[in-house]
């Protein structure tokens, strides 16, 4: 079942990267991953000059909640905390503004349809 969720979930990223750069971002790193958290995707919005930090979550269903409902208040400080240190680390504190992001990536049993939400500033 892990070994599922893991390709349910890196298939979703990909799909999630390819319409962050379909909206004019770049990606800039991914799978970025310290002691403290991983962050899915960071990407710089080239038209606003802001990085996101973006949580990607796959679901082939809504029965146990919206993909968003799993980004916990624990995962958002951990993320925040991953965050401050890729900013620290890469000197990115005096030139870009930042926001969290989730993208909900709904994937379909029966095709290769899906649908996505980005939900801009959801922390």
């Amino acid at each position: 079942m892990k070994i599922f969720n893991v390709s349910i979930g890196s298939y979703g990223e990909n799909l999630a990267e390819n319409h962050l750069k379909s909206l004019g971002y770049k990606i800039i790193d991914r799978n970025f991953t310290c002691k403290i958290a991983e962050i899915d995707l960071i990407a710089i919005d080239l038209k606003t000059n802001y990085i996101s930090f973006v949580e990607v979550k796959s679901r082939y269903s809504s029965s146990y909640g919206y993909p968003c409902e799993a980004v916990t208040t624990k995962k958002i400080i951990k993320i925040r905390k991953a965050a401050q240190l890729y900013i620290m680390k890469n000197k990115l504190f005096n030139n870009y503004n930042f926001r969290f992001d989730v993208i909900e990536v709904f994937l379909n049993h029966n095709n290769n349809n899906y649908s996505i939400n980005f939900i801009k500033n959801a922390f």
